[in-house]
């Protein structure tokens, strides 16, 4: 009897009986765009979260880019930022003008290492741009002194993170700004979506303007001035109440994954041929999937998908992409990284049974 597939991610989404009410009332309402059902989402997300403030965006990619402008990035600044993610991330830096400088990641997690962060300040560096990748925190006391030291703002991308916690703190809220992605297979998705919260509440205006072409919402747009620009990247109420029911199920969902991967950072390094990736102490994973490390990932690769276990690098290292060719250099512990790495479901739909299924794959490989 061929066993049923465990796909690497998948879509979750609330029951009918509480998404389609909010949904009905919205799409009825007469008001689809940005409303109180957006306000709404904004608050109780933050609240859920713990973040001092909530800004809701249609994208977290857009919600990168308003970041790194109020982070103070213009045309030819430089950011520091890391090859191993998805790359929205750095073309988020692309978007604001600025320039790209790869730090070099720990080849242990894949995370950017604080030491080649340090190695690449100059002059012209206008913020660093740190991504948890997987979910596994990065070592934020390390980088967020070498940032202090220097005067640089750190941007969270907690794209993979949502959940994480740093030194009992809420993951995002320990920089100068932290972005969440709400994209469909994401710990929690809106189809698509972003929140940004950051600390400082004197940007709370110009966040809201940058989202609206310059412009805030609810203000006379016969009497109003744009002296900055901006865009259209707010979030609307249809997307917004599917956020809402969401928030009804996301602390179950996020404590699923986090079991997952608990269970697997106890259970894998047993196993002949695997390490699993290592993290700072102060970090709480929030393991939107699960990285492991062989010298040949490959044969791996090949072992789960006999057992019907979709696995993957899943990311291209940035630095492999033509548009980012200027910023190239040597990146080390990127490419043992990326050789040794591969990724494992580790979410919601994994129960005790297909994550003993996991395991026994990877001790018959």
């Amino acid at each position: 009897m061929t066993e049923p597939a465990i796909p690497l991610v998948r879509v979750a989404m609330a029951p009918e009986e509480v998404l389609w009410p909010l949904l009905r009332e919205v799409l009825y309402s007469g008001q689809i765009g940005e409303g109180a059902t957006v306000a709404e989402f904004e608050s109780r997300f933050a609240d859920n979260f713990k973040l001092p403030r909530a800004f809701s965006f249609h994208s977290g990619t857009a919600a990168l880019h308003c970041a790194l402008v109020l982070a103070g990035v213009r045309h030819g600044d430089e950011v520091i930022s890391t090859p191993m993610t998805a790359e929205p991330t750095n073309l988020a830096i692309l978007h604001a003008g600025g320039r790209v400088v790869w730090a070099d990641v720990d080849p242990c997690s894949g995370n950017m290492d604080p030491e080649s962060i340090a190695a690449r300040i100059t002059p012209r560096t206008r913020a660093i741009l740190v991504v948890h990748y997987g979910g596994l925190p990065v070592r934020l006391a390390e980088i967020q002194a070498i940032a202090a030291r220097h005067g640089i703002p750190v941007i969270e991308d907690c794209a993979h993170a949502l959940g994480a916690r740093y030194n009992g703190q809420a993951i995002g809220t320990l920089a100068e700004f932290g972005m969440y992605s709400l994209q469909a297979i994401k710990h929690m998705t809106t189809v698509d979506g972003g929140m940004l919260t950051m600390r400082d509440s004197d940007l709370v205006t110009r966040t809201k303007t940058f989202r609206w072409f310059g412009m805030e919402r609810g203000v006379d747009r016969s009497k109003v001035d744009i002296t900055e620009v901006g865009y259209k990247y707010h979030m609307n109420n249809v997307t917004a109440a599917i956020g809402l029911a969401q928030l009804t199920i996301i602390d179950d969902l996020i404590g699923r994954h986090k079991a997952n991967g608990r269970w697997f950072d106890t259970t894998l390094p047993a196993i002949a041929g695997i390490e699993v990736a290592r993290f700072d102490p102060a970090a709480d994973p929030s393991y939107w999937f699960y990285t492991l490390l062989s010298d040949d990932s490959a044969a791996v690769l090949a072992r789960l998908a006999e057992r019907g276990i979709s696995a993957s690098k899943l990311h291209r290292p940035n630095n492999q992409h033509s548009i980012f060719a200027d910023a190239a250099r040597e990146l080390p512990g990127l490419d043992a990284f990326y050789r040794r790495m591969l990724h494992i479901p580790c979410g919601w739909w994994v129960g005790d049974l297909e994550r003993e299924r996991i395991a026994d794959a990877l001790r018959a490989g």
